[in-house]
């Protein structure tokens, strides 16, 4: 792979996508995207957690009696793991534009690349041979001490140096057991006094025996984290079993995050926490099931879509926002989010909206305003600026977020690949040029156009004002909450947003010079319009 530009590209994965695909159709698409989505999901993970080196995976699994699918994930090795994650989730999410139906395909940008074939299409390198076995030194030579022994001074010498190594070794071992019969009750308490749930605390065999020993056909989906999987306990109560990988990065320190967490919220529009497990390497959550999956499977395909009206979008985008209230600022402990975004909203039998996954989430004393971390986890497009370049959080880092979520919801697209017809843009970048030159309504979904036309630029101006990048422009959740549940509230102009991009895509499109044999490709390229046009909705009720 190579690349030069004449901006920075280091640690940048947004995607202008190249596309290429084989010509040939595959006979069952269903069956074919379903193998072709648990090995790319495989590959992903390897790949992200790769060195500085090499960030690279190959790998095939079955597709038919006699057919299988060889898939090939890279990044460059610059992106740090969870970029590289987010980058080949972006160019995965791509598939369905790329090569939908085909039988093999590539997905290129310019931090990572995708690609799938039927055929084996890369070689695989011979294992290293294996090391000569270490030359051992010799002996050395045993003495014999010829020299007679010059009385009994010696002999005492030789006991009291036995006595006192032996003394001094069951101190040693006394020591060490007092030290470890110390800790363990330690140990005990302190978990115990951080989870502060111990009635919710299931039996491993219990879990796995409602899982049918997380079982394949039971699996829901797979994270960063680790997968998730339904079951149903002996008294029939269906649940989500959430199992942390062994080598995720969420350790013993989130897992009883978010066990402290969840055990304490209670909300209609939050995920509730039915239980844990903690027993050797295996980590637990036990949800309740929510039967309709995760917003994202709705929102972002194409024939789901159509079951989210504007009405049930509108109820999701409330219920999401009276969730982020109960979090910042009606609960017990202020909590901040910190991962919103639409595969972490699931939705139950009447499409409420319930946020879930806490496991990034972090506890301020009510009168704290914001913090600081090293550690930036989370997920790149909701991120807020202020966040993902300096790591300081805030309420109003969850408050960017849910703007995204919300233009989410308005275009029916996601933010790293906006599409509109042959261009691809930024979401937000889009929604604020459209929104300065008076035609937001060009970002809309066509399956909502039918709907109240105020109510969704209501939305849009809403969703813009939660984007600023100035953090102390951004409203409170309580506002939004106010915005969205009364019409009669004279909104404010939105300033400019955070990331935005005043070039299009066009500026830096991949180019390749192999075309392989069967392949056809495409590339896209966009333009953007700028207006100095500021405009305000304003809805004028008389006093």
């Amino acid at each position: 792979m190579f690349r030069y530009s004449n901006r920075y590209i280091f640690r940048t994965w947004k995607h202008p996508a190249f596309y290429m695909w084989n010509v040939n159709n595959v006979s069952d698409w269903n069956k074919f995207n379903q193998s072709l989505d648990g090995l790319l999901s495989n590959l992903r993970e390897n790949a992200s957690f790769g060195n500085s080196r090499l960030k690279f995976a190959v790998g095939d699994t079955n597709y038919a009696s006699s057919t299988r699918i060889y898939g090939l994930v890279q990044c460059t090795p610059d992106l740090t793991e969870v970029q590289c994650r987010n980058c080949l989730d972006t160019a995965i999410g791509q598939i369905p534009n790329a090569f939908l139906g085909k039988q093999g395909g590539r997905v290129i940008g310019p931090s990572c690349n995708i690609r799938c074939e039927i055929y084996q299409f890369y070689e695989i390198p011979p294992p290293p041979s294996s090391p000569p076995p270490p030359v051992t030194a010799p002996p050395p030579p045993i003495t014999t001490n010829l020299v007679p022994p010059t009385g009994g001074s010696n002999k005492v010498r030789n006991i009291i140096i036995i006595v006192a190594s032996t003394v001094c070794f069951v101190i040693l071992i006394i020591f060490i057991f007092i030290f470890l019969k110390l800790r363990k009750p330690k140990e005990k308490l302190e978990s115990a006094d951080e989870i502060g749930a111990d009635a919710l605390q299931l039996d491993f065999s219990t879990v796995k025996a409602a899982t049918n020993n997380f079982s394949n056909d039971k699996k829901l989906g797979q994270g960063g984290f680790g997968s998730v999987y339904k079951g149903k306990l002996t008294g029939g109560q269906e649940i989500a079993v959430k199992r942390l990988a062994a080598g995720s990065g969420q350790g013993d320190l989130e897992f009883k995050n978010e066990v402290v967490l969840v055990a304490k919220l209670q909300h209609r529009n939050l995920v509730r926490l039915l239980g844990f497990c903690l027993e050797g390497q295996e980590r637990l959550l036990i949800y309740e099931f929510v039967a309709n999956a995760s917003l994202d499977k709705f929102l972002f395909d194409p024939v789901k879509r159509l079951y989210l009206d504007w009405e049930q979008r509108y109820k999701i985008i409330g219920g999401v926002a009276r969730g982020l209230l109960y979090l910042h600022e009606d609960s017990r402990l202020r909590i901040i989010h910190r991962d919103l975004k639409a595969s972490n909203i699931l939705l139950d039998e009447e499409m409420n909206p319930k946020i879930a996954d806490f496991g990034m989430a972090r506890l301020f004393i009510m009168d704290q305003t914001q913090g600081n971390t090293s550690r930036i986890i989370g997920t790149y497009g909701y991120m807020a600026p202020e966040y993902a370049m300096h790591g300081q959080f805030s309420v109003k880092s969850d408050v960017y977020s849910f703007g995204v979520l919300l233009l989410e919801l308005v275009s029916g697209q996601k933010n790293s690949c906006f599409c509109v017809g042959e261009t691809e843009e930024d979401l937000i970048s889009f929604a604020w040029d459209s929104w300065r030159a008076g035609s937001a309504a060009n970002m809309i979904d066509p399956t909502i156009a039918s709907a109240p036309r105020n109510e969704i630029i209501r939305c849009i101006h809403i969703g813009l004002l939660c984007v600023q990048e100035s953090v102390t422009a951004r409203p409170t959740m309580t506002s939004v909450v106010l915005m969205l549940s009364s019409l009669s509230i004279t909104l404010p102009l939105p300033s400019k947003p955070a990331f935005f991009v005043h070039s299009s895509v066009e500026a830096e499109r991949p180019m390749l010079a192999d075309h392989s044999a069967g392949e056809s490709n495409a590339s896209h390229s966009a333009s953007s319009n700028f207006s100095r046009n500021y405009v305000s909705i304003t809805d004028m009720d008389p006093r």
